[in-house]
């Protein structure tokens, strides 16, 4: 009986840990995942376009130099900001967390101006490769453009912008072995 109760306690740990993420290169290129376990945004990608963030985004492909297969790409630098994988110009990330911005999740292009209280730093890939900013998640809500999900950075309110329905998710970067770059519209 000792036996059996040592060998479940082993194999339960076995099985409870968690998985070993190996963490991205420096300067990596990758792709960001949903993780919502339950949705049907869950292991869809990001996709930039028009200037934003969505997920299930038909018809908009950006303008790219090869092989594409819609998932936008990203880098991040050492200084925490968050970049779509392009030539010049650059397109950098930003998000507005005050009362009117409420999460909003963009980019801009070259030397196009972030709205006000945008903020570009403070973006990081902890140990698993999630992707947070200062600590803060993301929700995605459905009901966007051609029905696809808008996706927010989360800023304390659980349907910005008027939306309905939006889910918090967390966003794990995959690594893109050979990226390609674009021009994202």
């Amino acid at each position: 009986m000792q036996f059996n109760i040592l060998a479940a306690a082993s194999l339960f740990a076995m099985v409870s840990a968690s998985p070993v993420t190996r963490a991205l290169a420096p300067h990596a290129a990758f792709n960001l995942m949903v993780l919502r376990s339950g949705s049907e945004v869950h292991f869809s990608y990001f996709q930039a376009a028009l200037g934003n963030i969505f997920l299930h985004l038909p018809g908009k492909t950006p303008n790219c130099g090869g092989n594409f297969n819609g998932n936008a790409i990203f880098t991040l630098t050492d200084a925490g900001e968050l970049y779509l994988y392009t030539d010049n110009p650059p397109q950098e990330l930003y998000t507005v967390r005050s009362w009117m911005g409420q999460g909003v999740f963009g980019y801009t292009t070259g030397v196009q101006p972030a709205p006000a209280n945008a903020e570009r730093t403070g973006w990081v890939l902890d140990s698993s490769n999630d992707l947070t900013l200062d600590g803060a998640g993301f929700i995605a809500c459905p009901n966007s453009i051609d029905d696809s999900w808008s996706v927010w950075v989360d800023a304390g309110v659980s349907n910005p912008a008027g939306n309905s329905d939006c889910v918090g998710i967390t966003v794990r970067a995959v690594e893109v072995a050979e990226p390609t770059k674009c021009m994202y519209s």
